[in-house]
């Protein structure tokens, strides 16, 4: 086989595996209408790079700003190494109180998070072909529109609607078909669905 033969072979056999690919992706489930624009049950947790203000009444040299470290935990002016990543603001506050309890007379702690990393359970990935790929906080009423959005769209080279999403739902995970293209670049807002902590967005490439 010469080098033309071969070239041309190899670029057959590329074709077929996108074709296969395509076909394999436009099967895809779509979600369910039960799932489409539910809410989940969602409480806020803090999580490695969330920045908090810690607000102890009556005691303003205690009162600082703490980011949550990558283990997970933070230090305050009191105790070190308070674990804070996985709990909730109230359930920070109560533990926080708590440990100052040794040095402090009935501390009242208040918690307030006020900049959103959040555990990567809460998180939605998008992966692909989107314009800046990466973790988005989950947020309550959160679409599939507001996250394209927060990703800046999907690139020229994108499959929108050969996208998928990757959903864990009562234990089980799922991929379900996106219509990116059509929600995006002709504005079917049908397209449009409920987002849920811990979805995955894989946008594709085209092939061709």
């Amino acid at each position: 086989m010469n080098t033309g033969q071969f070239a041309g072979t190899v670029k057959v056999v590329l074709a077929l595996m996108a074709s296969a690919f395509l076909v394999a992706c436009s099967s895809k489930p779509t979600v369910p209408e039960g799932q489409r624009f539910s809410e989940p049950d969602y409480n806020y947790v803090i999580g490695p790079g969330d920045t908090m203000e810690i607000f102890v009444w009556g005691n303003e040299e205690l009162t600082t700003t703490a980011i949550v470290r990558p283990d997970g935990k933070f230090t305050t002016r009191l105790v070190e190494d308070l674990e804070a990543s996985g709990m909730t603001p109230t359930q920070l506050a109560r533990a926080i109180e708590e440990a100052y309890g040794e040095y402090v007379r009935q501390p009242v702690v208040s918690v307030i998070v006020n900049g959103f990393v959040g555990v990567p359970e809460q998180q939605i990935r998008v992966v692909g072909e989107a314009a800046e790929p990466r973790g988005v906080p989950f947020r309550q009423h959160m679409t599939l529109l507001d996250l394209m959005i927060a990703v800046g769209g999907m690139t020229e080279f994108a499959a929108g609607n050969k996208s998928v999403l990757v959903r864990t739902h009562n234990g089980q995970q799922t991929s379900y078909g996106l219509r990116l293209d059509d929600l995006l670049r002709d504005g079917d807002i049908s397209a449009n669905m409920a987002l849920m902590p811990g979805d995955i967005v894989i946008i594709s490439e085209s092939w061709f």
